[in-house]
């Protein structure tokens, strides 16, 4: 008995690769950005011994902590705590 194997086979499994290949694609694209706002990678939290404080990214440790340092007096000020007692409890890059 003799079986024909029809052309279409072939053909339809390349079709199956591209389309699974696009779909993989397509859903990576959606992702966002690993990296913060503004585009830097380094962080740093400083809080005060009362009211709010503040969070900071910049490109380099040593610069997100000066501004979160900026950030806590201006927030403990605001919010009635002591910006005199900011001080860095927290830094990091991704």
């Amino acid at each position: 008995m003799n079986v024909k194997v029809s052309r279409n086979v072939p053909s339809l499994f390349c079709l199956l690769t591209l389309a699974i290949g696009f779909s993989m694609i397509a859903g990576c694209s959606g992702r966002g950005s690993q990296t913060p706002v503004g585009g830097y990678a380094c962080y740093a939290q400083a809080v005060p011994t009362q009211g709010d404080g503040g969070l900071a990214w910049a490109p380099n440790v040593k610069t997100a902590s000066v501004k979160a340092i900026g950030n806590c007096q201006r927030f403990a000020a605001q919010s009635g705590g002591t910006p005199a007692t900011c001080k860095v409890t927290l830094t990091g890059c991704r």
